[in-house]
């Protein structure tokens, strides 16, 4: 008869352990392109270290300025999701327009995202040209101008979108510049002209931040990649912004400094691979 010894016995269980563990590994990190799934973006609005709420009165920016935010709206356009094998996908035609009094906005659904490791996000801030000169029955849903109600993100008089819309009070505004003391800043611009007058500033701009930790799409794997989104930066970005000097902006020609600074207020702060 032959016996094994424990030994023997110990050493047959953990090779056959480990190969086991290798090969559910191996199934769990086979990429094919060809099963795809969805990616969620969730974009949480905050200032400073503290979530946006409306009508908080409690925010400071960097010149010591308190403030309260009454209206935080921005249009996303022109997605792209990089590989980490450098594939770049696209998401033509698909805008989406983010605004804090709306929760289901604040999240954006890609679908169709083939299977792959996915390390870099990039996408507009606003409506681009081609989409903004197009004809108006081609602008529907978020784009269709007469459906914004009080937030009015569509300016009449210069046929355009407005990209970015800030609005709230401060204490620091003097009651001679705005009785209520109440501040406005909209940015848009997209570089065209209206009824052959002079082409506007072009005030789109593209955000491109890593993730650091991949979102990996699989066929039961549909990632979220929550990005925070710092309001603050509107005013303390490169061009620092004071809320007594300045209540109101609405003319592309002068929102360029705004618009590189809310360039940099998006950043990935961490990703769910869930499991479906």
């Amino acid at each position: 008869m032959i016996t094994k010894s424990f030994t023997q016995v110990l050493g047959t269980a953990l090779v056959a352990g480990v190969l086991l563990v290798a090969c559910s590994k191996e199934r769990i990190d086979t990429v094919d392109p060809n099963v795809k799934n969805k990616v969620s973006l969730d974009f949480e609005n905050r200032v400073g270290d503290q979530k946006l709420v409306l009508g908080t009165p409690a925010y400071k920016n960097a010149a010591g300025e308190p403030f309260a935010v009454t209206r935080f709206n921005y249009f996303v356009s022109n997605i792209r999701l990089k590989n980490e094998n450098g594939t770049v996908l696209t998401f033509p035609n698909q805008y989406f327009l983010v605004r804090q009094t709306d929760a289901s906005s604040q999240k954006i659904t890609l679908n169709d995202v083939p299977s792959g490791n996915y390390t870099e996000l990039s996408f507009m801030v606003g409506v681009d040209s081609l989409k903004s000169i197009s004809p108006v029955a081609e602008r529907t849903g978020v784009l269709d101008p007469t459906s914004y109600g009080d937030d009015g993100m569509y300016w009449s008089w210069n046929s355009g979108y407005i990209f970015m819309k800030l609005e709230g009070t401060s204490t620091a505004i003097p009651t001679t510049a705005s009785a209520n003391q109440a501040f406005a800043i909209h940015v848009g611009g997209f570089g065209g002209g209206w009824n052959g007058a002079a082409k506007t500033a072009n005030n789109l701009r593209t955000v491109t931040v890593p993730i650091t930790t991949p979102a990996t799409v699989r066929g039961n794997i549909a990632p979220e990649i929550h990005l925070f989104v710092d309001a603050l930066n509107i005013f303390d970005g490169p061009t620092k912004l004071s809320l007594a000097k300045t209540t109101a902006i609405h003319s592309p020609a002068v929102a360029g400094p705004v618009a590189d600074n809310y360039k940099t207020m998006f950043q990935v702060d961490h990703v769910h691979n869930v499991n479906q």
